[in-house]
């Protein structure tokens, strides 16, 4: 396999996954639609920095012993559903004490501001914290390394085509989320928007927690 035909075959592989709607899709909608345009792009440069690490670790071997230690594996499983069963709580809950006017209070782990800074944390903790990401780059990134080549870099230049596709999907999202920003302002579609949101984000940390 040429290096060539390597990155147009993963492209293949993960444009279906990105494209596959999930947790960092939600993320993404819940907090462009809602107004906070930077901590939205900040969840985005966090989830894609995720995505970096992953392959990174994945080509120096380091994610290997992570599927080969069945304790370690289940440790950062139950860290990362208690996170996002938290997250999505705390949403919900914010949801019953009534309807903020200001959106400060709206469940994020973090602050409420509207920065990068707190949206890169953000998407950072819930791409790190989900084992079967590191799971998958372990099955499928080393399939679509080339003899001969660099296992480290081709691993980085294969996680770069990734998070371009991220990249691009993402600001797709946010411009669709953008749009339907006014209808989102009025307290009672922000209200359902917070529940259908908190309610995926729980059931996410519910189904890792479960999950073999």
């Amino acid at each position: 396999m040429s290096v060539s035909t390597s990155l147009w075959s993963f492209a293949l592989v993960v444009g279906l996954l990105t494209l596959t709607p999930g947790l960092d899709t939600a993320l993404i909608l819940r907090t462009s639609a809602v107004g906070r345009r930077r901590k939205a792009w900040g969840v985005v440069l966090g989830i894609q920095s995720g995505t970096l690490m992953w392959g990174a670790l994945t080509s120096l071997g380091v994610t290997a012993l992570l599927t080969a230690s069945h304790l370690a594996y289940t440790a950062l499983r139950w860290a990362g559903a208690a996170y996002l069963v938290w997250m999505g709580a705390r949403m919900l809950l914010a949801t019953f004490r009534g309807l903020p006017a200001t959106g400060d209070d709206d469940g994020d782990l973090l602050s409420g501001k509207d920065s990068v800074a707190a949206g890169w944390r953000q998407g950072t903790l819930t791409n790190l914290l989900n084992p079967k990401v590191g799971a998958f780059y372990v099955a499928v990134l080393p399939q679509f390394i080339p003899a001969g080549t660099n296992h480290f870099a081709m691993g980085l230049l294969l996680a770069s085509v990734h998070v371009l596709l991220g990249l691009v999907w993402s600001a797709v999202l946010v411009g669709f989320a953008r749009a339907v920003h006014g209808w989102l302002r009025k307290p009672r579609a922000r209200l359902l928007l917070d529940r259908i949101t908190g309610s995926v984000i729980a059931a996410f940390g519910v189904r890792l927690a479960l999950s073999d």
